[in-house]
């Protein structure tokens, strides 16, 4: 990752604090769930690693569903719009639901898919998030479950980006401003 290097301005978790932290997380969720079924929503494309490690940590059948939605495209500051550009292709009328999030921020994404899955009568929806930065609220919104809380700095690794970039980070970093800045 030696081509980033100049672009990380701190290391902020680990590969082994994220292993350490996901595996806490399941165990949150199993003993809330105490091996119900649940559908897992995989909100693309940032919390893919999350989820991925997440899931298979739980010890109930899991159905895995990937929704995309987005409220940033290419900028670092939310719109405060929602876009779901894909859909999950299951029922969730009755079921569980895990929304799976690599970060809130604003809490606008997720506070909006919540409504979405309960106007759809999911029986039961909870959200598990790696970050939180509730420095950032607009809304008022809480995951049930949270891996780290962070402070106010556009973070990248293990999924999250900057512009498509980084995702592939094994470790969670501040993002160094000049990277992201525009400068006029």
């Amino acid at each position: 990752m030696k081509e980033f290097s100049n672009d990380i301005d701190k290391i902020l978790f680990t590969e082994q604090q994220l292993y350490k932290r996901v595996k806490e997380l399941a165990e949150e969720i199993n003993n809330y769930y105490k091996g119900e079924p649940i559908i897992a929503v995989f909100v693309l494309k940032g919390s893919a690693f999350f989820a991925s490690d997440l899931i298979r940590w739980l010890n109930m059948h899991v159905s895995m569903e990937f929704m995309s939605v987005s409220s940033y495209g290419q900028e670092t500051i939310s719109s405060g719009k929602l876009t779901i550009k894909k859909d999950i292709d299951s029922d969730v009328r009755g079921k569980r639901v895990l929304i799976i999030e690599d970060i809130i921020d604003t809490g606008i994404t997720l506070s909006t898919l919540k409504r979405e899955f309960e106007k759809r009568g999911a029986e039961d929806i909870k959200v598990v998030t790696m970050l939180s930065k509730p420095s950032r609220r607009m809304v008022d919104f809480q995951a049930d479950f949270t891996g780290f809380e962070v402070p106010d700095v556009f973070v990248v690794g293990y999924g999250l980006d900057y512009a498509d970039k980084y995702r592939n980070l094994p470790y969670i970093a501040s993002l160094k401003k000049h990277v992201y800045e525009k400068k006029d």
